[in-house]
């Protein structure tokens, strides 16, 4: 177990330098920060002293070992566009887009589940057939489509929930959040819909997949054979076995869901790191951008790391493989 964990551990760092090699890359073929930081009337030395400030006369490795440096420290340089240090500014938004990843997610698991049993257990019934129809639909329609809509219907029409932002929020320490407002709460739902929307026919469709084909398999056969109950035989047997695949997927897509939720972002005008990462992206504010994809990188790294300590738990094959493979 111990030699599980420090493999994975090893493979992530070596996944964080790769990424940490390209975004910081990007100071470099992402034209020149000098331009966006004077104005037209600078003169040269004034472009060269600033130049010198920021470190950026030095060879391209010399940077990058200092990037590296800095970064371990939580340093990634200050935003061209602000002018505060970027870990500030993604301090600020990550509240945001944490709290909207956990409702969409949870909204996902909450409902994907359930119908997805519900439809491997009950696939020949009509109701079935019309949430394997709307999941269709679902799956099948661009985000920010489905966020046009729902602003459309809820927001517009009839009013009921607001278009955008994300209301009053409550500040705990450093972390604001808009759970206990009224506001904050309304401001949520929509844009939590929006980004659920496809993970919840995603985790819907697999769990009916693996519930299909388990109750095709012989130990539950036998499970039966033994008088066992259809609710023993569904949810004691037959759900845990499909959970496996479950958890795995699950886990990749939460950071699917951080790292995508730029275009949800963007429809609700969510003040979270998507949104920031867009106006870093049309001011050239390299400094966020790269820090962006670093911290995206991260969560994406350990998410993975958990996922597969769960599959290892979850999983009683992979523990019997190891067992094996070290007795020989």
């Amino acid at each position: 177990m111990i030699a599980f964990i420090i493999r994975r551990l090893l493979q992530s760092v070596i996944v964080m330098l790769v990424v940490s090699f390209v975004s910081f890359s990007m100071f470099n073929f992402l034209g020149d920060p000098i331009n966006n930081m004077v104005g037209q009337d600078a003169t040269e030395a004034e472009r060269e002293n600033l130049r010198r400030v920021l470190g950026l006369d030095k060879p391209f490795y010399l940077q990058f070992l200092v990037y590296l440096g800095n970064a371990i420290q939580g340093n990634f340089g200050t935003s061209y566009r602000l002018g505060m240090p970027v870990v500030n500014a993604l301090a600020e938004r990550l509240p945001a887009t944490l709290e909207l990843v956990f409702c969409a997610a949870g909204l996902a698991l909450l409902v994907g589940v359930p119908l997805g049993v519900y439809t491997g257990l009950h696939r020949d019934r009509w109701l079935s057939k019309v949430f394997l129809t709307l999941s269709l639909i679902g799956i099948s329609l661009p985000t920010f489509l489905i966020g046009i809509l729902l602003i459309l219907f809820f927001a517009v029409y009839l009013g009921w929930l607001p278009s955008f932002g994300r209301g009053d929020v409550v500040q705990l320490g450093f972390w604001s959040t808009g759970f206990f407002t009224l506001s904050g709460i309304k401001a949520l739902v929509l844009p939590s819909i929006t980004l659920a929307l496809f993970q919840l026919t995603l985790v819907m469709r697999l769990v009916r997949a693996e519930m299909l084909e388990v109750l095709r398999t012989d130990y539950i056969k036998f499970a039966r054979a033994r008088g066992l109950s259809n609710r023993a035989v569904h949810f004691g047997h037959a759900l845990a076995n499909t959970m496996v695949p479950v958890i795995t997927i699950t886990g990749l897509q939460i950071g699917s869901l951080i790292a995508f939720a730029i275009v949800t972002e963007t429809v609700f005008q969510w003040p979270g790191m998507g949104l920031l990462f867009l106006q870093a992206v049309q001011f050239v504010d390299i400094p966020v951008m790269s820090s962006y994809l670093v911290l995206i990188a991260f969560f994406f790294v350990a998410i993975n790391l958990i996922v597969d300590l769960l599959y290892y738990f979850v999983d009683p094959r992979l523990r019997a493989d190891r067992a094996v493979a070290g007795g020989h």
